[in-house]
C-alpha cells in the first residue's frame, strides 16, 4: 500500500486518492472497512501535536491495507479548509477528521453539503484541547495510535446534529457567560497557552469572572412555548459536556431525538454565579433551582436589548437572532 502524504489542497483542485490495496486483497478479512478514506488533518492542532498526529495516521493507513481499499490525506492550512475539503469528499466511504473540535465541526459542515446518499461516514482521532465530541463517542483521547485502532476495531451508528441558522454543530451551542469563556479558551488556545482541556476552560472562567458580569434578556420558544428569562448561562447540547469536560447536560444524547438545554431562570449572585461554574465541572449544578434544564426539537432564540457572545463547537456565530432544531439520523459516525 502507497501513501502520499502531501499539503493542504488549492482551491478548486479536485481530491484523488493516492493509495491502492494490494491485489489480492480478500475483504472478508476486514474488521470494519472503511473502504475509501479520505484522512483530513490539521497540523497546527493542540500546538503542532496535530503534525504528529497526522504522520502517525499516515504510518497506520500503510499498515493497515486489510482494512482500507484506498486512502488519501489532505493537510488544512487554516480555518474553513476543512469544511471545502470534506464538502468534495464524495467519492468516499470514510472520512477521518484528525484534529479538535474546531477542526471536526468544519468537516462536519462539509459533509452535510452532499447528499445523504453519497455522504461518507465520519471517523476522529481527536488531537485537540477539548475533544469533548471524542468524549461523547468514548473515542480515546491522548492517543492517536489507539484513536485510529478504535476506528478498525469500531461499528457505524447514525447520530443528530444540532443546527443554527443553518449552521451545523456536533456537540455544543451556547449564549452568554459560558459562550464568553468557551471563546476565551479558543484564543488562549490559539496564542499557544500551555493549559489544555478542562483546567484551560476553568481559568478562562476565573478570568471572565474577574470582569463585570453582564447578564442579556432572552425570548425563547421552546417547541412552541414561550419562555422570558435573563440569559447568564444559556447552552444547547447535542453532547454532554463542554469545556474539557464541563458536564452543562449530563443527560444529552446524539442519538435521542432532542438537544438538551441548560439555562438560567434567574440572575444568580456572583457568588452564586461562580459556585454553579464549579459543580458544572462533575454535573452536580443540575440541583440548582436557578437553573432549568428541558429536551428540544426547535427552538426560537432571541436577545430584544442586544446579543450576548456565542459559540458553536467553540467557534464565534454572532447574530440578532437564532433558530435551533435538531437534525436526526443525518450523520453515521464510526463507535468505538
Amino acid at each position: 500500500m502507497r501513501l502520499v502524504f502531501i499539503g493542504a489542497r488549492k482551491k478548486n483542485q479536485p481530491l484523488r486518492c493516492s493509495s491502492a490495496t494490494k491485489a489480492g486483497h480478500k475483504e472478508a478479512h476486514m474488521s470494519l472497512q472503511l473502504g475509501n478514506t479520505l484522512v483530513v488533518a490539521n497540523p497546527a492542532a493542540h500546538s503542532g501535536d496535530g503534525a504528529n498526529a497526522a504522520r502517525v495516521v499516515a504510518q497506520l493507513l500503510q499498515r493497515h491495507p486489510e482494512a482500507i481499499r484506498r486512502s488519501h490525506m489532505e493537510l488544512t492550512s487554516g480555518p474553513t479548509d476543512a469544511t471545502g475539503i470534506a464538502a468534495n469528499a464524495g467519492g468516499y466511504d470514510t472520512v477521518v477528521a484528525v484534529g479538535g473540535d474546531g477542526v471536526i465541526h468544519e468537516v462536519v459542515n462539509g459533509l452535510m453539503q452532499l447528499g445523504a446518499n453519497e455522504r461518507p461516514r465520519l471517523g476522529i482521532v481527536p488531537v485537540g484541547s477539548g475533544n469533548d465530541f471524542a468524549r461523547t463517542l468514548g473515542v480515546r483521547r491522548g492517543s492517536p495510535t489507539q484513536a485510529f485502532m478504535q476506528l478498525l476495531h469500531g461499528y457505524e451508528r447514525t447520530v443528530e446534529l444540532g443546527r443554527v441558522n443553518g449552521t451545523y454543530f456536533c456537540q455544543t451551542l451556547s449564549f452568554g457567560l459560558d459562550a464568553a469563556i468557551a471563546l476565551d479558551t479558543t484564543a488562549r488556545r490559539r496564542q499557544d497557552d500551555h493549559q489544555r482541556g478542562a483546567g484551560l476552560f476553568a481559568t478562562s472562567g476565573m478570568r471572565i469572572f474577574g470582569r463585570d458580569l453582564t447578564s442579556w434578556p432572552f425570548r425563547a420558544s421552546f417547541d412552541g412555548e414561550v419562555v422570558e428569562g435573563v440569559d447568564v448561562v444559556f447552552a444547547v447540547q447535542n453532547g454532554p459536556t463542554y469545556g474539557g469536560g464541563f458536564r452543562v447536560c449530563p443527560q444529552a444524547d446524539p442519538t435521542d431525538g432532542h438537544l438538551d438545554v441548560c439555562y438560567s431562570a434567574r440572575q444568580p449572585s456572583v457568588p452564586h454565579t461562580l459556585l454553579l461554574f464549579l459543580l458544572a465541572r462533575n454535573g452536580h449544578h443540575t440541583h440548582s433551582d436557578v437553573l432549568r434544564f428541558r429536551k428540544v426539537r426547535h427552538l426560537d432564540l432571541e436577545f430584544p436589548q442586544g446579543a450576548p457572545p456565542c459559540q458553536v463547537d467553540g467557534e464565534p456565530l454572532p447574530a440578532p437572532s437564532y433558530c435551533i432544531d435538531v437534525v436526526p439520523h443525518v450523520l453515521r459516525v464510526i463507535y468505538p
